[in-house]
């Protein structure tokens, strides 16, 4: 079974996907499959795969109103890719902090 991290990962990885998410976080309010769908050049049940993806990571979440599905943005999750490239930015920070200092020492 993939981590959530890697979840995500593979779920912002597609264009579409960042693109449908894009799409939900500016929306107003939620927006329904059709409504998203009208926005991309692919079919409805395409929009509807990408959807699944980030729903299953919990970046979309749907709720249904009599026939229709409506999708909203939840960005919460994406706190651990965050979290996750901030180690590696500290860790290069570091890296090159260190550099910097080994090289100063090498000037005298």
């Amino acid at each position: 079974m993939q981590d959530n991290i890697t979840k995500l990962f593979k779920a912002i990885a597609d264009p579409t996907r960042r693109d449908i998410f894009h799409a939900l976080v500016i929306a107003t309010s939620a927006l329904s499959i059709t409504q998203i769908s009208n926005q991309f050049e692919m079919s409805r049940q395409g929009v509807t795969k990408h959807i699944k993806i980030l729903n299953d990571t919990g970046l979309v979440q749907m709720e249904e109103q009599g026939r229709n599905r409506f999708c909203f943005a939840d960005p919460k999750p994406l706190k651990e890719v965050n979290k996750w490239m901030q180690f590696y930015a500290q860790f290069w920070d570091d890296s090159l902090g260190n550099l910097e200092s080994y090289l100063d020492e090498k000037k005298v």
